[in-house]
């Protein structure tokens, strides 16, 4: 039978499919390409926004008008933490909660035997365990992701994640030494830790991201590890002078910010004031030298003035990010934020959003300008154009430089030589 997964939202929804179709392939299943018919649609949802569930509704509806005779499974984050909401999606003739994924083979069968609707969404307990899962890569990447890390437990005034993910659950360290090792000798040279609240990695297991970094640098094969999004409240002194002792480690850090204004930042529920995240962006600066700091900001959050916004903005500008993910806040059915007085008119959101967005393209290409005469190892990704190939240092600058054929997968030393509209330009030694 042949298979087609569509997959919505981060990288630990990316590395859970993989699991899925490498699940799937080891019984028997063949994946469907690009124009063959699917026996089978599986979608992996987010439900980050409740834009990222219309994009899971919407898809459900087109796959079953382009394939009605395939069976169509939806799973991931919204049917989790929506599940009345899911089971009325009647395009899915199999709905299973993020819990369920380990019995997907047996429902798919299940389905094909009965032909009777299956739902199933359990609820996330408080002595749920990691779930074992393991992938031998990312079809069509030359890094490897890795979650290491599942749940959250902060419970942001926005978020609705906790919910869909659970309590805080880590990867037992030894799995994490094998499947990095496992990786190395498929040919990975970069993995990439990721997780739901990466750095509370440990917290149930008596570890911590220190040991999950020393763990992965370890690995004989492995040159980079990078690390995914962070949230900054974790990022002691004490744990930025221990991960600063792994070479391997890139110097890139994505930060999550949402708000450069302390009033804002106490109203979503975030566990630092703006001091405290400028300090820790000092202290990795001071132990990265030339990293990035990259982030995630909101405009529009419920009780925004327009004087917080500016402060925001501010803000914003003197920690010089190398790159932000800059969005207006959407409100969230289900979390406190959607139920707050104040809300912000589309309107003055976007435009704030926009000005976010300038500002933060100006830090961005002045963070691409200072990589100018700079000589960095870069990975090599993929075929930009005829002769030109794209790849990343390890601070993520996106680079091209210009070669021959065969060059994906690999780290070349480059030399800088400008930086243009979004990437740099450099010339492989």
């Amino acid at each position: 039978m042949k298979v087609r997964f569509l997959t919505l939202g981060c990288k630990v929804n990316q590395y859970e499919t993989e699991a899925m179709r490498e699940t799937l392939m080891s019984r028997g299943f063949t994946p469907a390409h690009e124009g063959e018919r699917a026996d089978v649609l599986v979608v992996n949802s987010c439900t980050v926004t409740a834009q990222s569930d219309q994009k899971a509704r919407q898809a459900l509806r087109r796959l079953r008008r382009q394939e009605p005779e395939a069976v169509t499974v939806l799973t991931g984050c919204w049917p989790q933490a929506f599940p009345g909401e899911a089971e009325k999606l009647t395009e899915a003739d199999i709905v299973l909660g993020n819990g369920k994924r380990g019995e997907l083979v047996e429902r798919i069968l299940e389905y094909l035997s009965t032909k009777q609707r299956i739902v199933d969404v359990a609820q996330h307990t408080r002595d749920e365990g990691f779930e074992p899962m393991a992938v031998k890569g990312l079809e069509g990447h030359t890094r490897a992701f890795l979650k290491i890390e599942d749940g959250c437990e902060r419970y942001c005034a926005y978020c609705i994640i906790p919910y869909a993910r659970g309590r805080v659950r880590s990867k037992p360290i030894e799995d994490l030494r094998a499947e990095v090792l496992g990786l190395a000798q498929r040919g990975y040279k970069e993995v990439v830790l990721t997780g739901i609240n990466l750095p509370a990695y440990g917290q149930d297991i008596g570890l911590s991201l220190c040991d999950a970094v020393e763990a992965a640098c370890a690995a004989e094969g492995i040159s980079r590890v990078r690390l995914g999004s962070l949230e900054p409240e974790r990022l002691t002194p004490e744990v930025i002078g221990r991960m600063r002792a792994q070479e391997k480690l890139c110097p890139q850090f994505h930060l999550s910010l949402q708000s450069g204004c302390d009033a804002t930042l106490k109203r979503m529920h975030r566990h630092y004031t703006s001091a405290e995240y400028m300090k820790i962006v000092e202290d990795l600066r001071a132990a990265f030298p030339g990293c990035s700091v990259t982030t995630d900001v909101m405009a529009g959050f419920p009780g925004e003035t327009e004087e917080e916004f500016l402060e925001s903005l501010d803000f914003c500008r003197r920690v010089g990010f190398a790159k932000a993910h800059v969005f207006a806040y959407s409100r969230r059915p289900g979390t406190a934020a959607d139920r707050a007085e104040g809300q912000v008119a589309n309107a003055v959101k976007e435009r704030r959003s926009r000005a976010l967005s300038e500002a933060m393209e100006q830090s961005r290409q002045e963070f691409l300008r200072a990589q100018t005469g700079t000589v960095q190892e870069v990975l090599i990704e993929r075929e930009a154009g005829p002769g030109l190939w794209e790849g990343f240092t390890g601070n993520y600058t996106p680079v091209r430089i210009e070669g021959g054929e065969g060059l994906s997968g690999r780290i070349l030393p480059v030399k800088i030589v400008r930086a243009a509209d979004g990437y740099c330009l450099g010339e492989a030694f």
